[in-house]
């Protein structure tokens, strides 16, 4: 099953897709135009959103780095999330802004102290994440800051998330990132250096990870700077396709 969260009536509600995506089933039984909904990130409020950074082998290679363990792992706030086909702000000084795309793993039920083996087994389900990166920004690639990675609108999120039971594998995914039509990512969740049952292992040994909670757990090699006007669609292979707008920064 896949679930998308919409606006509707003027308030968030959570849809099911309803045979090939072409409509959203709301609670009650209505149904909706999947192409002219209102998008919003499948995201439950409240929920902690745990990101990561130099979680792909070959993405490290290209950055010029070795494999670490543990993981970088850092915050973002929830304003930085937009919806499938929403718009992300590129700054006028933000030549070095590039996509990331990225698995998500969303927790369904209480993590603490989980073991490796049986992490998945509090995974409700997987989305889509393209985490944009601005260079200008970087102080430092272990300690990513606020101006590169919690600005506000630059995590598209989405469309939807994917029941777990129908990723029986989250190692085993091609991902792929495109902008206006040109494949700019092009990688596999096998590389990553930490898997998934890893990274809920290790996180919920220090922290219990709640329903909802989102976990994105790095993105493949390919850098690729974006301008105002581009189309931006990450891709993963058993959940779907992102859209994302580029426009220019507001100047005031």
């Amino acid at each position: 099953m896949k679930r998308a969260r919409i606006l509707h009536g003027g308030a968030p509600v959570w849809a099911e897709l309803v045979g090939d995506g072409g409509a959203l089933r709301l609670p009650g039984g209505a149904t909706v135009d999947a192409a002219t909904a209102q998008w919003l990130p499948p995201v439950t409020p409240g929920a902690t959103i745990f990101a990561l950074g130099l979680n792909y082998a070959d993405h490290n290679k290209e950055l010029g780095f070795q494999s670490k363990e543990p993981p970088l792992i850092f915050l973002k706030g929830p304003n930085t999330l937009t919806g499938h086909e929403g718009t992300t702000p590129r700054p006028a000084d933000g030549n070095q802004m590039h996509p990331e795309c990225e698995l998500v793993a969303v927790i369904g039920k209480p993590a603490r102290k989980v073991s490796a083996e049986r992490a998945l087994d509090h995974v409700a389900g997987y989305t889509i994440a393209c985490d944009y990166a601005i260079r200008e920004y970087l102080e430092n690639y272990y300690r990513p800051n606020a101006r590169v990675k919690n600005r506000d609108w630059t995590t598209p999120l989405g469309p939807w998330i994917v029941d777990a039971a129908d990723i029986p594998d989250p190692q085993a995914q091609a991902l792929r990132t495109t902008v206006n039509g040109q494949v700019v990512q092009d990688g596999s969740t096998a590389d990553m250096v930490m898997s998934v049952a890893e990274l809920i292992a290790y996180l919920s040994s220090t922290m219990t990870l709640m329903p909802g909670d989102l976990i994105l757990t790095g993105t493949p090699q390919g850098v690729h700077f974006c301008a105002a006007g581009d189309r931006v669609v990450c891709e993963i292979e058993g959940i779907g396709a992102l859209a994302n707008h580029l426009v220019a920064e507001a100047t005031a």
